[in-house]
Formats: structure tokens, C-alpha cells, sequence
């Protein structure tokens, strides 16, 4: 049963008293969980499929989540935990230390691209300790650069909006191709037909169409298709930041 609580999410929730040691770990949960994600995608994982993995009763889960929506908190907190901050030997190496985050937040969610639709949805995630404590290394890269800490911390969020926003169409794709069962080249040759068509009265649209498809060939994996693309807008982004910076 589901626990009541004021704040709905694992972060707040009250720790139990146990007289004994609990048959299954919150980490043995996690771990098992993210395997089924990985596997089948969000909409495959319940409660009783997880209990079904991990050879447990509901029960046991109960003890640390009270939910589907909660055991998700933990499942985003622990993919944030594949995250580094580069360190900063000189300030002014600020750009490249955050072109590096931000090529391996998108890389951690095309690993994952089931977590893609979800990170801004599950209860109050940001509260997990491998997203506060990559905030708090986030924001004293962004002291060291010259930030203010209220501008640093606009920066840092105005970054993770992007790169999430960004692969948001990423994951989609993949999961998209994950479920046809077909290969990147046979999904493409089926839907060109309908993409032609849909180009035939757009001029602009048509040769832009032609051109990516030129120069991007359907036997490249479909994440690395609009690399360039994703380097461009990170780059407008910091030079946005680099202009605020320069400012008086």
C-alpha cells in the first residue's frame, strides 16, 4: 500500500523502523530495475514484474518506494550517477569543461533513451543525491569561470534544458527503431516514400532533406546523424554565456 505523504516523493520519505534486515537492498532494486528499462522501456516496468525479477513479493518493494513514480526517482538519480564534471586546472577552459558535460549527458541518454521522456516528469528527482551533488560541482566549475552563483545557476539549467530538450527527438528515434524490430537502413527505406511526399511542396524543407541525406548515409547510426547539429547549438549557447561573462 502507498504510503501518505505530504511531499510525493522517495527524497522525502520517512525511513522505517526494522527489526531486521530488510530481504532486498535499494540497490539491488535500482540495479535490477534499470535492467528491465534497458530491456523492455517504461512502459514494460511495474511493481510486480520487478518483484517477479527480483524473486520478491511486492512487499518487500513497498519498503522502499511506495510506487511506480518513486522507484523512477531513484532509476533517473542513479543514470545521473554516470556523470562527471570535468575538473577545472585553468578558468578559462570553462567552454571546453562544459561541451564535455553536455556531449556525456547526451550519450548517457541515448544509452538510456527510455529516460529520455521522463526527466521532467518524475516527481522531484532534482532532490537524489547524484543530481544534487552534480549541481553543486556544476555550479563551483561555473564560480571558477567567473560566474556569479545565481548566473551559474541560470547557466547550468539553461545547459541541461538543451541537451535534454536535444535528445528528446534523439531517444525517440531509437526507442521508435527498437520497436519496428528492423535495421536503421530498412526503417529508412520504408518511410522515404512518405518523407518525398511530404517534401514535394516545400522547396526549402526538400533541400535541406537532400542534403542531409547526402551527406549522412543510412548505414551511420541514427545518433550520430545530427552530431553537428547538436555542436552547433551548444556552441550559440556558450557563446551566449561567454558574452555574459565579458559584460561589466
Amino acid at each position: 500500500m502507498a504510503d501518505e505523504q505530504v511531499v510525493p516523493s522517495v527524497w522525502a520519505r520517512p525511513e522505517k523502523s526494522r527489526s531486521a534486515r530488510p530481504a532486498l537492498s535499494r540497490e539491488q532494486i535500482v540495479t535490477e530495475a534499470i535492467k528491465l528499462l534497458d530491456a523492455e522501456g517504461v512502459d514494460a516496468l511495474s511493481m510486480r514484474k520487478l518483484g517477479q525479477a527480483l524473486n520478491a513479493g511486492a512487499t518487500s518493494l513497498y519498503r522502499h518506494v511506495a510506487n511506480k513514480d518513486q522507484l523512477l526517482e531513484l532509476v533517473v538519480d542513479e543514470i545521473y550517477g554516470e556523470l562527471r564534471v570535468p575538473s577545472l586546472d585553468d578558468p578559462a577552459e570553462w567552454r571546453r569543461a562544459i561541451a564535455v558535460l553536455a556531449h556525456e549527458m547526451r550519450d548517457m541518454i541515448l544509452r538510456h533513451p527510455w529516460i529520455a521522456p521522463i526527466l521532467g516528469l518524475v516527481g522531484s528527482t532534482y532532490l537524489g543525491p547524484n543530481v544534487t551533488g552534480l549541481t553543486e560541482e556544476m555550479l563551483g566549475l561555473m564560480e571558477e569561470a567567473g560566474f556569479s552563483l545565481l548566473e551559474g545557476n541560470r547557466a547550468v539549467k539553461a545547459l541541461f534544458a538543451y541537451v535534454i530538450g536535444w535528445t528528446v527527438s534523439e531517444a525517440a528515434w531509437l526507442l521508435a527503431l527498437a520497436r519496428s524490430g528492423q535495421t536503421e537502413e530498412e526503417w529508412l527505406e520504408q518511410i522515404r516514400p512518405a518523407m518525398d511526399y511530404a517534401m514535394a511542396n516545400n522547396p526549402r524543407l526538400a533541400r535541406l532533406y537532400a542534403a542531409q541525406r547526402d551527406a549522412h548515409p543510412a548505414t551511420e547510426p541514427a545518433q550520430s546523424i545530427p552530431q553537428d547539429e547538436f555542436d552547433y547549438g551548444l556552441a550559440r549557447f556558450l557563446d551566449g554565456l561567454e558574452a555574459t561573462l565579458a559584460r561589466p
